[in-house]
């Protein structure tokens, strides 16, 4: 559990992971402690989120990567330890609920050259 101190004012000032002298102890899922923590998170730069977004990239390589040397019979699923292979059936699942929204809003869009289409 997390302990606050606050300020004179009732606000939370600072956090820390065992009792201090002054300190409250609050629920790791408090509200005003959640908020707290978001409004003081130091930003991320430009150059880190292009690093996040270069990893989430090359995971989805990867993922279609080892699809592809299942496919060919290359490497067997059971080859992967037990947690690896629920994180690519889960990865899988959510990919297949992702394509079946996909296509339900590109069977929405319409034709119309009045502009009064749906998308």
């Amino acid at each position: 559990m997390p302990f606050v101190v606050r300020d004179a004012e009732g606000n939370i000032a600072g956090v820390y992971n065992q009792p201090v002298e002054g300190g409250e102890e609050l629920a790791a899922d408090n509200a005003e402690l959640l908020a707290f923590i978001q409004a003081t998170a130091p930003a991320t730069s430009g150059a880190e989120d292009e690093w996040v977004q270069a990893d989430l990239a090359l995971a989805r390589v990867l993922e279609d990567l080892i699809d592809v040397l299942i496919e060919k019979n290359m490497i067997n699923f059971t080859d992967f330890p037990e947690g690896a292979q629920k994180k690519l059936l889960s990865r899988r699942g959510m990919r297949k609920e992702m394509t079946y929204v996909a296509s339900l809003f590109e069977g929405m869009q319409s034709d119309d050259s009045d502009g009064g289409g749906f998308l």
